[in-house]
C-alpha cells in the first residue's frame, strides 16, 4: 500500500517504527535524525527533540503544504531540509535525514569531489542514490542551508551536508529509508576501501542500471 493511500494514524504507526528501527540499529544517536511523509494537506515529521527510537505516533508533527505547524508536537528544527525537498521534488512521498555515523565521515573529509561525493562501488548504490552532490557547512538552522538545499533539490533526491550528514527524498517512505541506508553503506565501503585500489562501477554499467531501474522521485 502506497503512503498516500493509507490513514493518517496507519502513517504516523510507520513513521514510528521505522524510526525505531533506524535508532536500533545504530544509524543516528540520542535526539538526532529526523523523518517526514507527505499526506494530504502537508506533511507530518518527526517533533524536535524527540529520539527515533521512542516516537509517540500520536505526537508526530502536522505541517500544513506551507510548512506551518499546524498539529501535534512542534516539528524538528530541520523542517526546513524537508520542506527545500518537497518543493522542489513533486513526486516525493518522504525525507529522512540522519547523523549516520559513515556518512558524517565521507562529509567532513577534505579531498572528496563535491559534485559527486561517493564513487558508484555497487549497482544497488546507483539504483537508489545516484548521484550524491555535498552542500557546503551551514550551522544548523541557518537558512541559508534551506536556500542550498533547495537548489541542489531539483536535480538530486539525495545530498551530503557537509559536516553534518545525509537528506534523502523517496517516492514512499520505506523508498527514503532504504536509499538512506544504502547511503550509509556504500560510505562505509567508501571508508574502508579508501587506502586499496578499487573498481567501481563503468559509465555504460551505470547508463545500463539507469535504463533498467530508473528514478521513481
Amino acid at each position: 500500500m502506497s503512503d498516500t493511500a493509507m490513514s493518517d494514524t496507519a502513517i504516523r504507526d510507520q513513521i514510528a517504527r521505522f524510526g525505531k528501527s533506524i535508532f536500533d540499529r545504530g544509524l543516528t544517536a540520542g535526539s538526532s535524525g529526523n523523518i517526514s511523509v507527505r499526506v494530504d494537506g502537508g506533511w507530518l515529521m518527526t517533533p524536535t527533540g524527540s529520539s527515533l527510537g521512542d516516537l509517540d505516533p500520536a505526537r508526530i508533527s502536522k505541517l500544513d503544504t506551507a510548512g506551518k505547524h499546524v498539529g501535534g508536537d512542534a516539528p524538528t528544527k530541520e523542517s526546513f531540509l524537508h520542506a527545500a525537498m518537497y518543493e522542489q521534488r513533486p513526486k516525493a512521498g518522504a525525507v529522512v535525514h540522519l547523523h549516520s555515523v559513515h556518512s558524517v565521515a565521507v562529509s567532513c573529509m577534505a579531498d572528496v569531489d563535491p559534485a559527486d561525493v561517493l564513487p558508484p562501488l555497487t549497482a544497488y548504490y546507483v539504483m537508489r542514490v545516484g548521484t550524491l552532490p555535498l552542500i557546503r557547512y551551514f550551522p544548523p538552522g541557518d537558512v541559508d542551508l534551506a536556500k542550498a538545499v533547495r537548489e541542489m533539490a531539483s536535480k538530486h533526491h539525495a545530498v551530503l551536508l557537509a559536516n553534518h550528514g545525509p537528506v534523502v527524498a523517496g517516492a514512499s517512505l520505506e523508498d527514503a529509508v532504504y536509499a538512506t541506508e544504502e547511503l550509509e553503506e556504500t560510505a562505509k565501503l567508501f571508508l574502508l576501501l579508501r587506502d586499496i585500489r578499487t573498481r567501481p562501477l563503468t559509465p555504460a554499467q551505470i547508463a545500463e542500471l539507469k535504463k533498467r531501474f530508473p528514478a521513481k522521485v
